[in-house]
């Protein structure tokens, strides 16, 4: 099949939706579909783009059989609100001559992936005229995040932005996301429509990263003692993590010199975090930055505890992507979720498998982290069996990828 891939984020972005859509393409292409690519240059989490790329420039190149298009696009060096907006609409706008090229190429999918859902209208119209089918792949619900971080306004603006959202999703010929959670809320929206929606999880390779009692590479190269026990946090570094309350507990937690934090990763909040950290006089904390990914094995190795951390109302419209790299390495997790959301249920459903408390709550926070050292002190083994477990039933990357290859198979195939 010929499937054309247009969204924000791809390879060699490490993090989020852009490592994730990466992998997509090069896998359809290893499985002998014809894939194209219409992006932006990689640029999250830094928010600024990568050296060899420029922001305001069209380039073409070819990487693991795919073909991929990059165009320009706005990228501001402290996001807000609207700056963000400006940066999603640039894109939109610069990828629509390269997005109707493809009109002669003549697609036989078309998979847009949110973010962002600016590229939603150019999609349908582009399947229209091809002929060719649409397929709306949700990794973040951008408007509710936006909303439950404050970012944006409720009232009329809010309404009017739901009612486009949900039309959007409408049109598309189906729609995937990847949480259960995730698919609630898409069916919401739909509205009653009868779109096929359905859960394409995203995955980890579990012979990759597997549980390992090596940890010795990012000890020396870091300088961190044995005898330490390690608290990392690894990801986007920005304002919907809620960062600070790691920073509260290492605080309090400052007088235990067994015990160091690593914020490892890189995002819009960083340097405040980093400032922050400094007037705390916080000499446990250290800030690491993104690291290659042949090196993830043995990052995950060094961590005894790791976190997972979201603000309030965040976690239902955002499925953290690195909870599937944790569970693949048997690593013991604390995630920060509210019992209803899919973060609280995968506990609920699968006891051990991670320790949870409410986001926001310093206090609760911090004791069960607490708790959770003393067990590691306790056990002999420190790999959580749970955790691998689910990961090699349910996160395995050839499963995930083969049923939505079956999904596409079916999609194209529909009359």
């Amino acid at each position: 099949m010929k499937i054309l891939i247009f969204g924000l984020n791809y390879a060699p972005e490490l993090i989020g939706t852009g490592k994730y859509t990466g992998e997509l393409g090069a896998w359809l292409s290893e499985h002998n579909h014809d894939v194209r690519v219409i992006c932006a240059p990689p640029y999250y989490p830094d928010w600024n783009v990568s050296a060899g790329y420029k922001a305001w420039c069209y380039r073409s190149e070819i990487e693991e059989g795919v073909k991929i298009f990059r165009c320009p696009l706005f990228v501001p060096k402290r996001p807000s609100v609207f700056l963000r907006l400006l940066h999603l609409i640039s894109f939109s706008v610069s990828s629509m001559p390269l997005l109707f090229f493809h009109i002669f190429w003549k697609p036989n999918i078309v998979i847009t992936i949110e973010p962002t859902l600016f590229c939603g209208p150019g999609t349908l119209l582009l399947a229209k005229l091809s002929g060719a089918k649409s397929l709306l792949h949700i990794q973040d619900f951008e408007l509710d995040a936006m909303l439950k971080l404050e970012m944006g306004k409720h009232g009329f603006f809010t309404r009017l932005g739901y009612k486009i959202e949900s039309w959007i999703m409408r049109n598309f010929d189906a729609v995937s996301t990847i949480s259960h959670s995730m698919v609630k809320s898409a069916k919401n929206k739909l509205n009653g429509s009868n779109t096929p929606i359905f859960y394409f999880p995203n995955w980890v390779d579990v012979d990759y990263i597997r549980p390992s009692m090596d940890d010795d590479f990012f000890r020396q190269k870091w300088g961190i003692s044995a005898d330490k026990k390690v608290v990392i946090y690894s990801g986007n570094l920005g304002e919907k993590q809620g960062l600070e309350m790691v920073l509260e507990a290492a605080s309090r937690l400052s007088s235990d010199e067994d015990v160091i934090f690593l914020l490892v990763g890189s995002g819009a909040a960083k340097d405040r975090l980093v400032n922050l950290a400094r007037q705390m006089g916080l000499t446990n904390v250290e800030f690491h930055p993104v690291q290659p990914y042949r090196q993830l094995p043995a990052l995950m190795a060094i961590g005894d505890i790791f976190l997972v951390v979201q603000k309030k109302g965040v976690a239902d419209a955002v499925l953290p992507s690195k909870l599937t790299t944790i569970l693949a390495a048997g690593k013991n997790a604390l995630i920060t979720a509210e019992k209803e959301t899919e973060l609280g249920l995968l506990c609920e459903k699968y006891p051990g498998i991670a320790k949870r408390v409410v986001p926001d709550d310093a206090g609760s926070f911090t004791d069960a982290l607490e708790e959770m050292l003393q067990e590691i002190n306790a056990k002999n083994s420190n790999i959580n069996q749970v955790a691998r477990k689910y990961a090699e039933n349910f996160l395995d990357k050839e499963k995930a990828l083969g049923d939505f290859s079956r999904n596409l198979n079916l999609l194209a195939a529909k009359n």
